[in-house]
């Protein structure tokens, strides 16, 4: 990313709900071609080593789109946000750029931003699964962030509140034991 340019950055799991970063500016977005799956093991946020929980990341998805939040960073302070940031990210994710539509934005008016994807092969590579293998997992979980099921509730909860539905999202918070 320029220095001249904003530096955009893209949440689409906790970084909705819990940003915990400092920002200039905060805006819905979303990114088409991508879904989210609850496809990542955590086993530093919201699982342990002997437990792991399952957390969001993008998986490809051609004719989809994920909504999120992206947060615009003060520019003399990015390289170290985005520093802290590789490591809460690090069980797995690698930052990556890609092309955001902020709310209000048409489609051929994309911003450049980045974003946290674990890709397939990262040691912490779940995969997909059945949703009540998912939901098994997520409500046995917890991690130094809390429970995996308030993760998932969490999520569900910022995503309703942008008006965005996640029917993988929705589906899961849905079998998980009250």
């Amino acid at each position: 990313m320029s220095a001249a340019q904003p530096v955009w950055l893209f949440g689409y799991g906790s970084l909705i709900f819990r940003p915990a970063i400092p920002f200039v500016e905060r805006r819905p977005a979303r990114v088409r071609g991508w879904t989210r799956r609850f496809w990542q093991w955590s086993t530093d946020h919201r699982g342990e080593p002997w437990r792991p929980g399952r957390v969001v990341t993008l998986a490809r998805a051609p004719d989809d789109c994920c909504w999120g939040m992206a947060y615009r960073l003060d520019e003399a302070a990015a390289e170290t946000i985005l520093a802290d940031l590789d490591i809460r990210e690090r069980g797995g994710y690698v930052r990556m750029e890609i092309e955001l539509e902020l709310d209000g934005q048409g489609p051929t008016q994309g911003t450049m931003g980045l974003t946290y994807q674990a890709w397939p092969g990262n040691r912490n590579y779940a995969g997909p699964a059945p949703l009540t293998e998912i939901a098994a997992q997520v409500a046995q979980a917890t991690g130094p962030s809390g429970t995996n099921t308030d993760y998932v509730r969490d999520l569900h909860a910022a995503l309703e509140t942008l008006g965005a539905l996640d029917t993988h999202v929705a589906a899961l918070a849905a079998r998980l034991p009250d």
